[in-house]
């Protein structure tokens, strides 16, 4: 979950604030979502942000707690309730949270956090997961610039409204007969725009 409040900040430091959270018997209760459901907005509300893990303390507490529902109410709380219902599907999992049930999932339904939450849950989980070579790109604004830098998509396609689905087709196309995957190359993609383009990071 706290991959959905991961915008607009430093990803590391939103990481270390979960841990921290996690690690304290007195807040990580935040990471069950049925306990989370027991708890009123105020205590969760007061929680999240112990360790900052929740900056914007309204709406992200709306947000993670709007997760914890959908999880509540259709999967028994469990995150791998969740993916075993779609047969640990990426492609079932991903049509569900962006087009079936969109509104459920709160920002993790976007075309940026859903392919690197999937990417989450595919790297540092022991979930069974089939049809990985399918978690897109997360096209974030850096990664959207790193890819018309590489002559990818066109100065007509990065100023269109489209542009994010541009970006997943254009690095679908770019790995095709390969052995990699386009989440594979997020990470340097983030880096080397995000520092300008330079030639060594």
């Amino acid at each position: 979950m706290p991959t959905a409040l991961d915008y607009q900040r430093n990803s590391n430091t939103l990481w270390k604030s979960a841990t921290a959270t996690f690690e304290d018997n007195e807040t990580s209760f935040v990471f069950n979502p049925q306990e989370v459901m027991n708890k009123d907005f105020i205590e969760v509300q007061a929680t999240l942000t112990r360790y900052s893990l929740a900056l914007q303390k309204n709406k992200q507490t709306q947000i993670w707690m709007g997760l914890c529902q959908t999880l509540v109410n259709n999967f028994n709380g469990k995150v791998t309730d969740f993916f075993a219902y779609f047969d640990n599907d990426i492609q079932k999992v991903r049509h569900y949270m962006q087009v079936e049930k969109k509104k459920d999932f709160p920002y993790l339904s976007g075309k940026k956090l859903c392919n690197y939450w999937l990417y989450v849950m595919y790297q540092y989980t022991n979930l069974p997961l089939i049809n990985t070579d399918q978690i897109y790109i997360a096209t974030d604004r850096h990664i959207i610039r790193a890819t018309h830098k590489l002559g990818l998509i066109t100065d007509e396609e990065l100023e269109s409204t489209k542009v994010q689905d541009y970006v997943i087709k254009a690095w679908i196309e770019a790995i095709k007969g390969t052995n990699y995957i386009p989440i594979d190359f997020q990470s340097a993609l983030w880096l080397w725009a995000r520092n300008g383009f330079k030639e060594e990071l």
